[in-house]
């Protein structure tokens, strides 16, 4: 039998506060660090206002840093000014300015590596883990995004078109200042900065979910509950064609449970159909503690 753990309590305020900062500032920094590790020297301008000021900077010899600085203020005093007051609040307010400074305390850094698509994969992957990082503290490092929400607001055109056509402008601008080729790896590291965003604020999947589809509903949630020792939850289904009732029992298993958990529905029911696919985040007992969460 199992026992029962202790629910953790939700994280008090201040100490929410506080790991909010370390993540926005630590975020900010690994984000800073990639860029002038990978991005910067490989004249990768993968969108933002970081590729932005990569062009920039072969354009004009102008510091990224001072760039970025005088993009991100007035992008966020209009944010302030046309998205609704201090909604953006002071989270946005520090990574906005404290990503140009860290650009620039490291501008003297080597480049870690001088091939383009090395450059573009591990500039990708630190941009992406730095800003899902800081998303994870609910605040952002300014921007595109703000431009796009302001041009969302104002167009009526879906946020993630904005931001596509502003990356996408400066991807395109990139083939034209460097080459055709160097806009690809931008968009390369584009996409990669995109999947590591995605694993950072969701996880890679270790959980599974499984739909059971049986007639043997008793028997095989006995196994699973005695057995695999997880719960069970009984959804209402139907058939399309006979339009019978057809149970379907929902189980949610870590990764290592997967072979178990078919073991012994196929032993209880040879003729169930059970279908497996990835749960990306679980929240709640035996899983991710409720209040473990960073919001």
């Amino acid at each position: 039998m199992s026992v029962k753990k202790r629910r953790r309590e939700p994280l008090s305020k201040n100490v929410r506060l506080i790991l909010h900062a370390v993540l926005i500032f630590a975020g900010s920094s690994i984000v800073a660090v990639a860029y002038n590790l990978f991005l910067l020297p490989n004249q990768i301008a993968s969108g933002g206002v970081s590729g932005f000021a990569t062009i920039m900077n072969d354009l004009t010899g102008l510091e990224p840093a001072l760039i970025l600085w005088a993009m991100n203020i007035p992008l966020f005093i209009a944010g302030l000014l046309l998205l609704g007051g201090w909604k953006y609040g002071s989270k946005t307010l520090a990574g906005s300015l404290f990503l140009p400074f860290v650009v620039y305390i490291t501008r003297e850094l080597p480049p870690a590596v001088e091939d383009p698509l090395l450059g573009a994969l591990f500039g990708g992957i630190g941009v992406g883990f730095g800003l899902g990082l800081v998303f994870r503290a609910n605040a952002s490092t300014g921007g595109t995004d703000l431009a796009a929400q302001i041009i969302h607001k104002y167009t009526g055109a879906s946020l993630g078109a904005c931001v596509f056509v502003i990356d996408g402008l400066i991807v395109v601008s990139s083939a034209f200042v460097f080459s055709i080729e160097f806009a690809l790896y931008a968009l390369i590291a584009l996409f990669v900065t995109g999947k590591t965003i995605d694993i950072v604020q969701t996880g890679v999947g270790y959980a599974k979910i499984a739909l059971i589809i049986t007639k043997e509903e008793n028997a095989v949630s006995t196994a699973i509950l005695n057995r695999v020792d997880r719960g069970v939850t009984r959804l209402a289904g139907y058939g399309g064609y006979t339009n019978d009732p057809r149970p379907v029992l929902m189980c949610v298993v870590n990764r290592n449970e997967v072979t178990k958990l078919k073991q012994f529905v196929q032993a209880a029911d040879p003729h169930a159909f059970v279908i497996v696919a990835n749960a990306t985040e679980v929240l709640g007992e035996g899983f991710k503690k409720e209040g473990s969460g960073y919001n």
